[in-house]
């Protein structure tokens, strides 16, 4: 949704600028429609800052983008293998999936935001085009992430909380309907960007050529509907998602801490369990802290999990927040180069947060970690 915005030297085609006027800054209407240019005031950053920020940060986003493909890729494939018995393997490979689409997505934005910019015609227009087949997709596939991460953290926290009930709370059929129910509400909205876009052969006076471009639909309810979309999907969802993970992580750490305590006071007198009046948190948490050791480091994995999406998603909140808050902070405001900037800076973190997960797989769980090694080997001998 941040990508709707284009820069483009338009001098020859809207008005006579001169070598010291900045080059305007364009939306998709605006350039299908040869509408008046917006102002030509650029806010913080200046052309050459501008191209500079982002071309380095489009760059680096690539070569995380790659990484995050490959991990995501060994990971859907050894949970393929590990199957399905267990509910947390449905969610994990969900995410990875997930993952994977993001990083696709965005390579596929850059790839074409690149090309454009060093002046490759292309058959389509670079930006528009891939704005409504990556960017558009890719935001709103965030915020399924968001929301599947929340689930696996609300599911540790049952585990926590109630480890004599989980077992029938969490069941592989009902996280897979869970995770079906999160991925439509949040993800499929996407599909009906089509009733506010369509795509369109469009002559091009500038590049003299015919191209593939989107025209928008001038609707009511198209224009109501993608704002609506926009503000829940976009802002409310994501947001709402990263507080339900902050809320879950910080019980999860608080009772993995009691949990700590237990155990080392249960060693050092040399017994297996304690009798609720010898318990120093009380009764109930007798019950919480004689959870399988097992399911203790699945409890660490997820807050690992949790803790490195909250540190990467905190700018996208700021960003989210902004939007909301600030009136010149948009597509048309003043801020709206620093508005592209922020939103390429805050997708660096989805990349970069599908790229380490592996690690944390890897390293806290002992059947990934040995079926990963059997994959690596047989993939190496053939």
């Amino acid at each position: 949704m941040y990508l709707h915005s284009i820069e483009e030297d338009n001098s020859t085609r809207y008005l006579a600028l001169n070598e010291t006027t900045h080059k305007p800054f364009h939306l998709r209407e605006d350039y299908i429609n040869d509408s008046p240019i917006l102002t030509l005031e650029n806010g913080i950053l200046s052309d050459e800052e501008f191209c500079i920020i982002l071309l380095f940060i489009i760059f680096t986003s690539q070569v995380i983008n790659i990484c995050a493909i490959i991990a995501n890729s060994l990971n859907i494939a050894v949970f393929l293998k590990l199957g399905f018995s267990e509910p947390s393997n449905i969610s994990l490979t969900t995410l990875a999936i997930c993952d994977f689409t993001l990083a696709v997505l965005l390579t596929w934005t850059n790839l074409c935001f690149l090309l454009t910019y060093y002046n490759v015609r292309l058959p389509f227009h670079g930006t528009n085009v891939t704005a409504l087949t990556g960017g558009d997709h890719w935001a709103f596939l965030s915020s399924t992430v968001a929301w599947i991460t929340a689930f696996i953290s609300f599911e540790r926290c049952l585990c926590i909380l109630v480890p004599l009930k989980v077992r029938r709370l969490i069941t592989p059929t009902g996280t897979f309907v869970a995770i079906l129910i999160i991925i439509i509400v949040t993800f499929c909205p996407s599909v009906f960007l089509y009733i506010r876009y369509k795509f369109a052969w469009v002559f091009d006076p500038y590049l003299n050529i015919t191209i593939l471009n989107t025209i928008p639909v001038n609707s009511t309810f198209a224009i109501l509907f993608e704002k609506i979309s926009i503000v829940i999907c976009g802002v409310i969802q994501p947001l709402l998602a990263f507080s339900i993970v902050l809320i879950c992580t910080v019980l999860l750490v608080i009772q993995l801490r009691k949990i700590s305590s237990w155990r080392l006071s249960v060693t050092s007198a040399k017994s297996q369990r304690v009798q609720p009046e010898e318990n120093p948190a009380g009764s109930s948490f007798g019950a919480e802290a004689r959870i399988s050791q097992k399911d203790e480091r699945l409890v660490r994995m997820v807050v690992a999990i949790a803790t490195i999406f909250i540190v990467s998603y905190i700018p996208t909140c700021i960003v989210l927040l902004c939007y909301v808050v600030l009136d010149e902070f948009n597509q048309f405001g003043v801020y709206r180069r620093l508005l592209i900037v922020s939103a390429y800076i805050t997708s660096l973190g989805h990349p970069f947060r599908g790229s380490v997960n592996i690690l944390i797989y890897y390293k806290m769980t002992s059947k990934f970690r040995s079926v990963f090694r059997r994959l690596v080997r047989l993939d190496l001998q053939e």
